[in-house]
This record gives C-alpha cells, structure tokens and sequence, in this order.
C-alpha cells in the first residue's frame, strides 16, 4: 500500500510541474486570412462560419479557451492545430498554386457538406461550431462556386 501511495505523490507532482510547461501557441496574427477572404469573397454568413468553425486550427491564429492552460490538454490542442494547418492552411493561401486552390476549395466544400469538418473533438467544446443544414448548405455553394472559379482560371492559362 505504501509503494502505491508514493506512486501516486510522484504523479501528482509530476502533474502539477508540468502545468509549467506546454507547446508553443498558435498566436500570429489573424489578419494573414485576408487574402484569402478578399480573394475567395465569401458572403457575411459564410465569412462567420469560417471564422466561428475553420480558423482556428487552419490559419497562424488561434483563439484558444480556457482548458488550454491544463498540461496535457495543451499539447493534444496543439497536435489538432498542428495537422489542421499541414492540410490547410487559410494563412498561406497566397503561397498555393491556382492548382492547388482549386483542389483545396474541393475538399474544403465536400468535407463539410459529409460532416467531417469541423471535427466533432471540436464542436463538443464549440456549439457554435454545430452547422445547421442551411450553413452547411451556404459554405457547399460558395466552396463550389470558388472551386469552379479557380477552375476557369486554370483552363483559361
């Protein structure tokens, strides 16, 4: 019995000292979407979906909440963050191909419209996050709408 108290001592401290620490935050600036937001137009309802539901992991800034602060929940948001950005990344939209743009535009329309964005992890602790099926709806047309625009771009090189 001893030796599983000092067992969980040692866990306690262990926890409480890595409260210490945890990943670098995901704190640029918002205003690197704007070429994305100037360039894809989305209307007002759609411009709030993406802020409310796709920025946070798929640009350089992260609104983050308050549970961030708890180590081992940091490093976990971190990770999400961390492989949202390696698929998309709204901060670098003036750095992809007409190409890629186009094929970004693609999954981003068919991954909502499946339900597969935003990830259920994150609309647990978002509700504002939860689309309705007329936000759904609204994000699939102007992602297809885009999606076709970068298409005439590309026959039209």
């Amino acid at each position: 019995m001893k030796i599983l108290k000092k067992i969980l001592v040692f866990l306690l401290i262990l926890l409480v000292v890595a409260q210490f620490f945890g990943p670098e935050k995901n704190d640029g600036n918002i205003e690197t979407v704007n070429t994305f937001l100037a360039e894809t137009n989305p209307p007002a309802d759609v411009k709030k979906i993406l802020e409310t539901t796709c920025f946070d992991c798929h640009s350089d800034k992260t609104i983050y909440p308050w549970y961030n602060s708890i180590t081992p929940v940091n490093y976990w948001l971190n990770d999400h963050i961390k492989d949202g950005k390696k698929h998309l990344n709204f901060s670098k939209w003036s750095e992809y191909s007409l190409k890629r743009k186009e094929h970004k535009m693609d999954e981003l329309h068919e991954e909502v419209e499946k339900g597969e964005m935003p990830l259920e992890s994150y609309t647990y602790t978002h509700s504002d996050a939860n689309l309705t099926p007329e936000q759904i709806a609204a994000v699939v047309a102007w992602g297809k709408k885009v999606q076709g625009d970068y298409k005439i771009q590309m026959q039209a090189k």
